[in-house]
């Protein structure tokens, strides 16, 4: 892709400029449709029941096809096509990252602006990147990174490795202090007047290690990555791990209950979806205003992720709102509602230019120890 300068205001009002002047800079996309495939009100609908109520059942399509009013078989068939045509990314378990021991962080580097997929690749090869995106600031470089418990090096010492292949300048490290939301599930049916209102979820989670048990780690390694289109998809896991399914289901809800498991979901491809914007609206939030504030962003229904960060001289802004739009418009729109119901107006939005990596992570593999070595640990 050529670089092109993009629409980007010279500063905000902190002083804190964007990529410089001068400097050629990544496309900043605002396509109304994108990549988007056209989907029809019962693809909208299937999605958002995917998304949203993927049961711990025995057959959970079946519950979907309820809950859809649609016959069983052109649920499957339907959500085995939306796969196939790269709508849904997958079907999967979502664990919680921090409760499963491993320590994780939001990283923003300064990479050479001319050549950031250089940066991108030796970043993307650690196995506990999840996601790499490229944004419109001084700090281009924006990626989510997790080390396991036994890591020899830990978070640090692989950031140090990172920075230093990767030729990084400055970076910043920016872990969870309180997580406010996290719930990545596009609205699919309404439109930017719901996105830009309060009424969706805002809890906060804890984000310490809790003790695992032999079954947890079973369960992990054998219902981890991508579910199998059928109608008993917790079958295969049961059978490796040599349990019924109800035994299974019975774990994985008690592995909920203790904050382990998120829930299982269809992840979506946001441009193929229709969604072609994301921006990281970045909030100066006074600190004794944080508790109040944090929870109030959380609740907008187009906002996925809400965190409290630490901050720096360089980095002034304490609460991280992702906003998910079908357009840039759009998510300025929910970012300057936000506004407007908080009385804060201090902020800057980070809109990605090109995503390098987006995975779910995959735990207790041997990828991670098998870097180190590479690495020198």
């Amino acid at each position: 892709m050529e670089p092109v300068i993009p629409d980007t205001p010279a500063a905000t009002e902190d002083g804190i400029k964007p990529i410089g002047e001068g400097r050629n800079q990544p496309k900043l996309r605002s396509r109304e449709g994108g990549a988007a495939v056209p989907l029809d009100e019962r693809d909208k609908q299937l999605l958002n029941l995917l998304q949203s109520s993927f049961p711990l059942e025995p057959y959970p399509y079946d519950s979907v096809a309820e809950e859809l009013g649609a016959d069983l078989d052109w649920v499957l068939e339907r959500t085995q096509q939306l796969l196939d045509d790269r709508i849904i990314r997958e079907i999967t378990p979502i664990f919680d990252t921090r409760a499963l021991g491993y320590e994780s962080m939001l990283v923003a580097a300064s990479v050479d602006p001319e050549y950031p997929h250089r940066a991108a690749e030796v970043i993307n090869a650690h196995p506990g990147v999840s996601h790499n995106y490229l944004r419109n600031h001084e700090f281009n470089l924006w990626f989510t990174i997790a080390t396991p418990p036994d890591s020899k090096l830990g978070l640090q010492g692989t950031l140090d490795v990172l920075a230093r292949e990767a030729g990084a300048t400055s970076v910043r490290s920016l872990p969870t202090i309180r997580l406010f939301k996290i719930n990545m599930n596009l609205e699919m049916e309404k439109g930017t007047e719901t996105l830009a209102a309060p009424g969706g979820e805002s809890k906060e989670r804890p984000i310490d290690a809790i003790k695992l048990t032999e079954m947890d780690y079973a369960v992990i390694k054998n219902l981890q990555g991508a579910l199998e289109v059928r109608r008993d998809v917790y079958q295969p896991a049961a059978d490796a791990i040599g349990i019924s399914v109800d035994e299974l289901l019975n774990h994985c809800r008690d592995m909920v209950d203790r904050g382990l498991l998120r829930r299982v979901a269809g992840i979506l491809f946001h441009r193929r979806a229709g969604f072609s914007a994301n921006g990281m609206g970045v909030w100066k939030v006074p600190a004794d205003q944080i508790d109040r504030i944090g929870p109030q962003m959380a609740e907008f229904r187009g906002i996925s992720h809400c965190y409290q960060r630490p901050t720096y001289e360089d980095w002034p802004y304490s609460v991280f709102t992702m906003a998910h739009g079908r357009s840039k418009e759009e998510c300025d729109q929910i970012l300057d509602q936000i506004a407007e119901e908080t009385g804060i107006h201090e902020r800057a939005t980070l809109y990605s230019s090109t995503e390098y990596k987006k995975i779910r992570l995959r735990y207790f593999t041997p990828d991670y120890a098998e870097w180190e070595a590479k690495h020198g640990a």
